[in-house]
């Protein structure tokens, strides 16, 4: 089990290919291929980690699972929170298990994610069913420094989570919110 304090923030970019092509341009080295990434965040049937501003992740790619428990975000110029994280033999297993304690899956997400390592930061290009965005990860000088050589500011950090961009992207289509899935899935 990994215990860290996870520091990140998200930029936003036109296309895969411009995102690559900037890590790659900065520097950027590849760590992991492009592959699909699916999330289910669960909860008590009371609500109790979202209302504790807590998330609970089982994540499924490509022959791997991970158990996550992120606590609060605290303040902080990137996105700062607690992360206790732990491969699992069957993720979709687990979520059943679960089920069976009495959580809920309350949202599930997809992405295509492909990571680089870039100085002492990681950095993911994630594609998304509203857009592409690049998350990097790592101390704050080292997400200020990686974000500068991507030709980014501090003005263009996005701290929101995938689901609360995927919220902002339904309400100005004037859709209902419902999972963020890819619509081939």
């Amino acid at each position: 089990m990994t215990a860290t304090l996870e520091r990140e923030i998200k930029l936003r970019f036109e296309s895969a290919e411009a995102a690559r092509e900037a890590i790659l341009r900065a520097g950027g080295t590849p760590l992991r291929s492009r592959r699909l990434q699916e999330d289910c965040l669960l909860d008590t049937a009371d609500d109790d980690l979202r209302r504790q501003r807590c998330v609970l992740r089982v994540r499924i790619e490509s022959g791997k699972s991970l158990l996550t428990f992120k606590g609060p975000v605290q303040p902080s110029f990137a996105k700062l929170r607690e992360e206790l994280e732990t491969v699992v033999g069957d993720g979709t297993l687990l979520v059943r298990v679960l089920e069976q304690l009495g959580f809920y899956v309350w949202f599930r997400y997809q992405k295509y994610r492909e990571e680089f390592a870039l100085d002492d930061v990681l950095v993911a290009l994630d594609e998304t069913p509203v857009g592409t965005f690049v998350e990097i990860e790592g101390g704050d000088r080292g997400i200020a420094e990686t974000a500068e050589a991507l030709g980014r500011g501090p003005d263009d950090y996005l701290l929101d989570s995938y689901r609360r961009l995927y919220q902002v992207d339904c309400e100005a289509r004037g859709v209902p919110v419902a999972d963020m899935i890819f619509d081939d899935e």
